[in-house]
């Protein structure tokens, strides 16, 4: 199951709205198979390792990330291949959360005579397929914030240097996260102080064949047309309010980027949840926010994260003037503060990297 794992991740950010699958087909002890997820309309994971297998597949056992779909989408159900092959046993780490399938995949394989084993790996099976989940029942993305922080609470000094708060290795990390994501998202202010490019490289520094869609939120459409992050490739989309400067909408088309009009919130910004719900309609399924404490604290006061990625720093920055990763309203009582479940910790070269849910998401 491991290396059914490992495939899966290996196909993460590009394969959505589908989710991200791997699939290995054993026979005597040998992998005779192997596969995972490929791109919109391409083959699901068991199908790729049945093919691989060929004859080898009878009455052989196939490790699945995620339960076989049983429902015609772009391609046909992964059950009736399965069944075809004559594999003897099936074992998957996590059920489908699609309601069209969720259970019912098990069913049918199990009504064939197939043995059906369901949990192994189950925690990092349901890790691989989070987002999906979101996205199949509420058409929303799962909203992954990310940000970098010194020991004292500090994303850049008073006088707003940010390069860089954390080492190499978990800047490699967040490509890797942007490699993952089929969009990024900031706000102005982070385009402002730092004209990021907002690409997924390699370890050359090269940009990679596919990006994810950066998203810009800039109520008043203030991004310079000449942005890096213009000049790069990918798509870009800056949403910006209905009443925005003509002017600088139009500088923006000619520059390449697409600019999305949306009604106001009552602070006068961007509608969050009309952005999230456009991206939505668009397949985004994993969006990452790389934003400013501004961004983010408005995305935590309004209590649209999924997920949080905080890396830290052992360095000490001070300044009472110095940014915060998470500003906005906050909370009056600790009482009220926003608590993270299933926390886990590893470090990542000097820096340590905290992730969690925010209690009360699923």
């Amino acid at each position: 199951m491991q290396h059914a794992i490992n495939l899966a991740q290996q196909a993460q950010g590009s394969t959505s709205p589908n989710p991200a699958v791997g699939a290995v087909v054993v026979k005597d002890g040998n992998v005779v198979g192997r596969g995972h997820t490929l791109p919109p309309g391409g083959h699901h994971a068991e199908i790729v390792a049945l093919q691989e297998a060929g004859d080898a597949a009878r009455d052989a056992t196939l490790y699945t990330t995620l339960e076989p779909c049983c429902v015609q989408g772009r391609t046909p159900p992964c059950t009736g291949a399965i069944i075809a092959a004559e594999i003897r046993s099936v074992h998957l780490a996590a059920i489908d959360p699609n309601p069209q399938v969720s259970g019912k995949g098990c069913v049918e394989l199990e009504a064939a005579g197939i043995q059906v084993s369901v949990g192994e790996e189950s925690q990092a099976g349901r890790e691989l397929c989070e987002a999906f989940a979101k996205h199949i029942i509420t058409k929303l993305p799962f909203v992954t914030t990310k940000y970098a922080m010194s020991m004292d609470g500090k994303i850049a000094t008073h006088w707003g240097d940010s390069k860089w708060v954390t080492g190499a290795e978990a800047r490699s990390f967040v490509q890797q996260m942007r490699r993952n994501s089929d969009a990024v998202l900031v706000g102005v202010n982070t385009v402002m102080a730092d004209d990021p490019q907002l690409t997924a490289r390699d370890d050359d520094d090269s940009p990679l064949p596919r990006q994810p869609l950066r998203v810009i939120l800039d109520s008043q459409a203030r991004t310079p047309p000449r942005s890096r992050m213009l000049e790069e490739p990918g798509d870009t989309v800056i949403v910006v309010l209905d009443g925005a400067p003509q002017q600088r909408v139009t500088a923006l088309s000619g520059a390449g980027a697409e600019v999305l009009k949306v009604g106001a919130s009552l602070e006068g910004r961007v509608d969050l949840p009309e952005v999230l719900a456009e991206l939505g309609r668009r397949d985004v399924v994993s969006l990452l926010v790389e934003a400013g404490g501004t961004l983010q604290g408005s995305l935590f006061d309004a209590g649209l994260v999924d997920k949080v990625y905080a890396f830290i720093a052992p360095v000490i920055v001070g300044g009472a003037e110095a940014a915060s990763p998470v500003e906005g309203s906050g909370v009056a009582r600790m009482a009220d503060a926003w608590r993270l479940d299933r926390v886990r910790v590893q470090q990542v070269g000097d820096d340590w990297l905290m992730v969690g849910y925010p209690r009360g998401v699923s």
